[in-house]
């Protein structure tokens, strides 16, 4: 994607860095998302509270990193996060740590084994998990991969919010659009690119038991396609 070979051009390493903003010429993530997040429009939604489990990372403060894949191969995605404060009418939180992590195209998470839909032991290993610390207009941004869905739960990424003091300000879930044309359904249906579970049976957002009760403040907008990979935006509101 243009954005990484960008990246690689400027030597950024997987430390923790000051963020940059990438638009394309006809992309404006931050004015829609602002809609969909309720930033902009006078109401600043909080973000919805999800579970971390059940599989949390064990010891994130070892892993500030932009680069999460790993080992791991599959469709590009690159990730970008907007934390904003709801008690200062979703202005962005500088200096902030965030942690994300979700499986990988095979539906395994890394740092657990012999459980749910593992199908391997993967204890000793660290593979799509990260954390970063907030720039000034709040954002962080990952380089990772599709993740798969898995019975009982639509697509998503975990999130938990930490405040300069490593108090926890929110634990919540990323959504992924869904639909006939959606990046959901042609990334499962990339057989040739190691995602063989397809979409028979899919659990959709609405049907999802986490995501069941709405996902108003936890949808992301993603854009582009399979060959060049994917981008995923979304603005997450704390009170902070």
């Amino acid at each position: 994607m243009e954005k990484r070979t960008f990246l690689k051009q400027l030597g950024l390493s997987s430390l923790t860095f000051p963020f940059l903003t990438f638009c394309t010429e006809n992309e404006t993530p931050e004015t829609e998302n602002d809609m969909e997040s309720g930033a902009g429009d006078g109401t600043c939604m909080i973000t919805s509270t999800e579970t971390a489990g059940p599989f949390p990372t064990h010891s994130p403060s070892s892993l500030t990193r932009m680069d999460i894949r790993g080992d791991r191969t599959g469709i590009d995605l690159d990730i970008e996060i907007t934390i904003l404060n709801g008690n200062e009418s979703c202005a962005p939180m500088e200096g902030v740590m965030v942690d994300i992590w979700h499986c990988d195209k095979d539906g395994n998470y890394s740092e657990y084994g012999g459980t749910g839909m593992q199908q391997e032991n993967y204890t000793d290993q660290h593979f799509l998990r990260g954390r970063q610390v907030t720039d000034v207009n709040g954002k962080v941004a990952y380089t990772s991969i599709f993740p798969r869905w898995y019975q009982g739960r639509a697509t998503h990424i975990h999130v938990q919010v930490f405040n300069a003091s490593n108090q926890s300000l929110l634990v919540t879930q990323i959504a992924f659009p869904e639909g006939t044309d959606s990046a959901v359904n042609q990334v499962n249906a990339s057989s040739e690119e190691g995602y063989t579970k397809g979409m028979s049976g899919y659990t959709s957002n609405a049907r999802d038991n986490v995501f069941s009760d709405g996902v108003e403040t936890e949808m992301s907008i993603l854009s582009g396609s399979i060959s060049e990979g994917y981008r995923l935006t979304h603005h997450i509101v704390v009170n902070g």
